[in-house]
């Protein structure tokens, strides 16, 4: 078994924003939705072994605790996200940096207050 995405939420009209954090942020590639889906709105965005879906819900309501965690390669590449995220004005937090065994990581939170966690 394998996970094939995680699904997080964003109020109606939120794509652009999603588009600014997981985009230009997180730097990944934003991929076609199925055409029977894309009158839900939202938007997918991919990159090398994991998927991100966007979804629009209402009421909308953050994911404050429940997180998808992405693992990069080197803590010189987690630092170098986390530097983009902040330029793009994002929250990065380090309090938990040296936490989580064997690795370190930050929590950040998308434009519309989902918790995300990246791990090197």
């Amino acid at each position: 078994m394998r996970l094939h995405h995680v699904q997080v939420a964003c109020p109606a009209g939120g794509e652009d924003e999603a588009r600014r954090f997981y985009g230009d942020g997180l730097g990944m590639v934003e991929v076609e939705k199925p055409d029977d889906l894309k009158s839900r709105g939202g938007a997918w965005f991919r990159t090398e072994g994991a998927e991100i879906h966007v979804g629009v819900e209402s009421p909308f309501a953050p994911a404050r605790k429940a997180h998808p965690a992405l693992v990069l390669d080197s803590v010189t590449e987690l630092e170098s996200m986390a530097d983009r995220l902040q330029g793009l004005g994002f929250e990065v937090d380090w309090s938990q940096r040296h936490t989580f065994p064997g690795h370190q990581r930050f929590h950040t939170y998308d434009g519309h207050g989902n918790r995300v966690e990246v791990l090197a």
